[in-house]
């Protein structure tokens, strides 16, 4: 199996969306440390952090995009493109879609436009960035990296509309690979657990949602996803508690393993949401 490091030594650039914080920073600032003259486009509406030492802004590109909207992911999309062709004519492209967020809730108790705005950025814009990337990293060879979650291997009550986002990007993935076979370009879908970002702040849950032993660091996360792209993999669930779950979620009848995972989020997530 080829390291992390190997694994980004054919790529030239990477085009990422959600770099600003969490998994998506990690990409960026790894990515970096482990090829320094990688070059990164990273596509939110906000710039990491200029003052981190562990960026080098030299070969960061920020281009300001908010992924809900269509427009603006083409127009990204078209810079991105014009750019590339202009300052790195040559080498593989990486694709990461990284950027994401998740509600947890009763769906009829949480905020409607929120929950189409989450199908928007988790699924929308992962097809259209891909859609509209495709026939550059057709022409110069790449690889396309889908955030997905563990939940995508089982429905999710209480946090239905993501887990639901979650497994179209896992499916999606990997039909699309296999799409993919022979054309230079192939796909893979991570699916990290808990992990120690602002996730769940965002989601609308307080810190002590997070179990300490369960989490991963954004770094443990984003070195699985390295490895597995050199090793050629197509799906990636970082850490074996994660594996375990997962493995358990898909082998059990959908019905009964939704009615355990309701149980569990009801007691460790739902009652600790905030309005």
């Amino acid at each position: 199996m080829s390291s992390p490091r190997e694994a980004l030594q054919p790529f030239s650039a990477v085009v990422l969306t959600g770099g600003s914080s969490g998994i998506g920073k990690s990409f960026i600032e790894l990515g970096q440390k482990l090829k320094p003259e990688l070059w990164f486009c990273n596509l939110s509406r906000r710039s990491p952090d200029k003052n981190s030492s562990e960026i080098r802004q030299e070969f960061l590109n920020h281009f300001a995009c908010d992924v809900s909207r269509p427009d603006e992911v083409r127009n990204a999309a078209e810079a991105v493109v014009a750019w590339l062709e202009r300052q790195v004519p040559s080498g593989r492209i990486l694709l990461i879609n990284n950027s994401g967020f998740g509600a947890f809730g009763r769906f009829a108790e949480l905020d409607l436009p929120r929950q189409l705005e989450m199908v928007d950025v988790n699924v929308r814009a992962v097809v259209q960035l891909t859609g509209l990337l495709l026939p550059l990293l057709r022409a110069r060879g790449g690889a396309i990296m889908n955030i997905a979650s563990t939940v995508a291997f089982q429905p999710t009550a209480y946090a239905a509309t993501y887990g639901a986002s979650k497994a179209f990007v896992l499916h999606w993935t990997l039909a699309l690979n296999e799409e993919l076979r022979g054309t230079g370009v192939r796909a893979l879908a991570v699916c990290p657990g808990t992990t120690t970002t602002p996730f769940f702040r965002t989601a609308g849950l307080g810190d002590d949602a997070v179990l300490p032993a369960l989490a991963m660091s954004t770094e443990e996360v984003v070195l699985a996803a390295f490895r597995a792209l050199g090793a050629g993999r197509a799906q990636v669930v970082p850490g074996w508690k994660n594996k375990l779950y997962t493995f358990a979620g898909s082998k059990l009848p959908k019905p009964l393993v939704t009615r355990i995972a309701a149980r569990l989020l009801a007691r460790f997530r739902l009652n600790r949401a905030e309005p």
